[in-house]
């Protein structure tokens, strides 16, 4: 889990799923589905380059300008926990786009939401803003779920960081990185104390306009950012583990 491959995993993650937002909404807008094909995925495809850029030149950078030995062009076979997240994260677009928005109230939304006002102090503050915005549509909702979903992958992944550990060393031996391993691990640790105050706190959430909860950066805030941020969280620790000695 080098830190060029993890930001290429996960920006090309957030540009699939706002494109498979962007793509939902053009056709419910009632866009037609050959123009909003090729208009969805050119945009995507330029976002997706765009930060593979910038990580296949910090990749290039710590393989001393050696394409051959560049991790990102790799293919690398999915662990465990890989595909545990890409499921939760399709399970949490298909929540958002089939149950959610017609689920606004009830039994089982009211107790996600309540359960998760408990755990997650940023989920009420989201809850708020929605409401002196006025929108809703199903996104208290979503966004609780996903958060269910972002504990659970945590919880998961957590009990495997020893087997992360040891794979990011053995990636460390073969590919050189940039950055030592302790620098890594302060990096993904400082980008994960700045994700709990604005995600999990929601510190700085009512600072986030209306028109930031409607439309593609509305999806992704509810129904990717608390995946992306259990998953920071693991590869932090994972990082900081493998840091140290291996005994």
């Amino acid at each position: 889990m080098g830190l060029a491959r993890l930001l290429a995993k996960g920006w090309i993650l957030i540009c699939l799923f706002a494109g498979a937002h962007a793509f939902r909404l053009a056709l419910m807008g009632g866009g037609d589905l050959w123009i909003a094909i090729p208009q969805v995925a050119v945009s995507m495809l330029l976002f997706a380059a765009m930060g593979l850029l910038f990580v296949c030149g910090y990749g290039v950078a710590g393989n001393n300008f050696r394409l051959s030995r560049l991790a990102v062009f790799r293919p690398v076979r999915p662990g465990f926990n890989d595909i545990v997240f890409l499921s939760f994260v399709l399970l949490s677009f298909l929540n958002q786009v089939i149950y959610a928005p017609n689920h606004v109230l009830g039994g089982l939304s009211d107790a996600f939401e309540n359960a998760l006002y408990f755990v997650v102090p940023g989920q009420r503050e989201l809850a708020a803003s929605l409401t002196y915005c006025g929108i809703d549509g199903g996104r208290v909702f979503a966004s609780s779920f996903t958060w269910l979903l972002a504990i659970v992958f945590a919880g998961s992944a957590v009990s495997r960081l020893k087997l992360a550990a040891g794979i990011i060393r053995l990636d460390r031996t073969l590919r050189p990185q940039t950055l030592n391993p302790t620098a890594i691990a302060a990096v993904l640790g400082i980008a994960a104390v700045i994700a709990v105050q604005c995600l999990f706190v929601g510190a700085d959430i009512e600072l986030i306009p209306c028109s930031a909860f409607v439309g593609v950066p509305g999806a992704l805030l509810t129904g990717l950012a608390p995946l992306m941020f259990a998953y920071l969280i693991y590869a932090a620790l994972a990082a900081l583990l493998a840091s140290g000695s291996e005994k």
